[in-house]
């Protein structure tokens, strides 16, 4: 059997005993991790497709290492503007053994004394949830690209405050606070929840990223 498993927004086609490289997850070497983004589940002549996701199908896997990709270089330059810029950029990576795959909701055995880590809960293990007031001071949701002002404005009447509100959300959880808000589809089509992960730990917001790849097309372009 094999599965197609997504994270850190990428696909990855699996079986068991298999050992991948991904963009780096929480955890230590030997501790159990739990994927439950299954698109796709396949072998012995049968194939069953996620809508988007396979009901009650969970990969598990256990940390074989953190490390770091090759390096790359970004080198960049301007004639006749002397400008030069170089950069080196490392990826931070895990290494999973997928251990099993696991249908009709079954769950993973995890080891004793092996942190259970499950891959759609945010740091702390909080499921969503919505608030009366911000749980302290309120994340700038609008640098998660798709959420403009009004947006940004009509989540916050809602009660989500936070980037670990939207990291936390199911599928149940996304129908309903489209169904709400009425912007059916785009939570998953601009990938809000991976967005929100990706601010959790640190990373570029990609709104930011986006606008300053269109001022530089633009500057280009007058050049």
């Amino acid at each position: 059997m094999y599965a197609v498993i997504k994270t850190g927004g990428k696909q990855y086609r699996v079986a068991k005993d298999d050992i991948i490289e991904i963009e780096k997850l929480d955890g230590n070497a030997g501790d159990t991790i739990a994927f439950t983004e299954v698109l796709m589940l396949g072998g012995d002549g049968t194939l069953e497709v996620g809508k988007p996701l396979v009901a009650g199908a969970t990969v598990a896997g256990e940390v074989v290492e953190q490390t770091r990709g090759d390096k790359v270089i970004i080198f960049k330059k301007r004639r006749r503007h002397n400008y030069r810029r170089k950069k080196g950029h490392r990826q931070d990576l895990t290494v999973v053994r997928i251990t099993d795959i696991l249908t009709g909701g079954a769950r993973p055995q995890m080891k004793k004394g092996a942190p259970k880590t499950v891959l759609g809960a945010p740091a702390g293990g909080r499921a969503f949830a919505t608030l009366k007031s911000p749980d302290g001071r309120a994340d700038d949701l609008s640098l998660i690209s798709g959420v403009g002002k009004k947006i940004n404005e009509r989540l916050k009447s809602a009660g989500i405050f936070h980037y670990w509100q939207i990291a936390a959300f199911t599928d149940a959880d996304i129908e309903n606070v489209e169904k709400s808000l009425a912007f059916k589809g785009r939570i998953r089509r601009e990938e809000w929840v991976e967005q929100a992960r990706e601010l959790m730990d640190g990373k570029p917001p990609r709104a930011k990223v986006d606008q300053e790849a269109a001022a530089a097309r633009k500057a280009a372009a007058k050049n």
